[in-house]
């Protein structure tokens, strides 16, 4: 076991000793509309509840009597080691949460070992955040312009280093996400990218769009919100790098399956010519361990991510990561095996889901109620 990991035992460890503490100080630092942000849902949270539903519908089947006396979590995305099969998700009003907004974002996943994914509607801009790190990584882009308008994008992120380049598809509408309207809110990220002209290039943006962005740049391309194995083979025909698997955190379309529910079909599409990242409702170490038996490469992190930099900035985010990475050497110790590699699925299993669904049903021990009222 790592010394890096055993900061995260709670033995002499800073402020933050558990996973949920971290939700809770966020609750308490951050005003009712910026948390109905970064906790809700769209319409009726349907999509967003089945999320953690369907995460905790799954059970482990583990193994015992081999030599687990050292673990190594370590994963591979997009061509690199990373310290965990984790990324931060691409979210568009970081500023919202931490000083700094995508800057602290970026810096935490660089001093931890991960990458960030970095929003085209989040503050700073790409080139700030690129200039704060000392090699950024992942940029994801909302299409708000013609082609010329994606292509200036790519050179721009190609010119800051970014090594892949990400689009998402699942927004050719906006959703009602209604705790913000209820409030009359609209959240900084959405603000910058509510221009109705510029989101007409969203609503067309198509398979033929896809052909040209492989046809014209060599960057790594990922698709963001892939939710069938009918697109994901499409995508996989157009040459995408990676499939990444995302209801939006239950934010875009209401009534559908939790991602978790999506992946093994992906995968099987998929067919390993292609990677494949997953997001939606992933709070614990045991969520990546099943993401990861499933056949993910690594698996996004979005309001963990927004809880970690409420509650603590860029050393909250860091803290994240250590117990997340805590609760995956614990997980995979406990499941008879020394990394990654050695799970299949013979290790999994479906059972009745022993709580409500809610978002915080991975947090049983918060104070505060866990329901559809937070």
């Amino acid at each position: 076991m790592s010394g890096n990991s055993l900061r995260a035992t709670g033995y002499g460890a800073p402020e933050f000793l558990t996973l949920q503490e971290l939700p809770e100080r966020a609750r308490m630092n951050l005003p009712d509309t910026s948390w109905d942000y970064l906790a809700g849902g769209s319409e009726t949270e349907t999509t967003y509840l089945r999320n953690r539903l369907s995460l905790d519908s799954l059970a482990f089947r583990p193994r015992v009597c081999n030599d687990v006396s050292k673990v190594d979590v370590t994963g591979k995305f997009m061509g690199l080691k990373r310290r965990l099969p984790v990324f931060l998700a691409p979210i568009g009003s970081l500023e919202s949460f931490a000083s700094g907004g995508g800057v602290a974002a970026a810096r935490g996943a660089e001093a931890f070992g991960v990458d960030h994914m970095v929003s085209s509607v989040t503050q700073p801009d790409m080139e700030t955040i690129a200039g704060n790190v000392n090699q950024p990584t992942l940029f994801q882009l909302y299409v708000r312009g013609d082609d010329s308008f994606v292509d200036d994008h790519v050179k721009r992120a190609v010119d800051c280093g970014f090594r892949a380049f990400a689009v998402t598809v699942d927004t050719a509408h906006y959703s009602r996400r209604e705790r913000d309207i209820i409030k009359r809110f609209l959240p900084a990220g959405r603000a910058r990218g509510a221009n109705r002209t510029g989101h007409n290039f969203q609503m067309a943006w198509n398979w033929e769009k896809v052909k040209r962005f492989k046809d014209k740049h060599s960057i790594p391309l990922i698709l963001k919100g892939i939710a069938t194995a009918e697109d994901a083979a499409i995508a996989v025909e157009h040459g995408v790098d990676c499939v990444y698997v995302s209801n939006h955190g239950g934010r875009q379309l209401d009534y559908g399956r939790g991602a978790i529910d999506v992946l093994p079909e992906v995968v099987n599409a998929v067919g390993g010519k292609a990677e494949i990242a997953v997001d939606g409702g992933f709070c614990r170490g045991t969520d990546i361990v099943k993401a990861m038996i499933l056949g993910a490469n690594a698996v996004g992190l979005g309001r963990m991510q927004g809880y970690a930099l409420a509650a603590g900035g860029e050393p909250g985010l860091v803290r994240m990561l250590e117990l997340l990475e805590r609760e995956c050497e614990i997980a995979l110790g406990l499941l008879g095996v020394t990394s990654f590699a050695e799970l299949d699925q013979t290790y999994i299993t479906t059972a009745p889901p022993v709580l409500s669904p809610g978002p915080f049903a991975a947090f049983p021990h918060l104070k505060w109620p866990r329901h559809n009222e937070f």
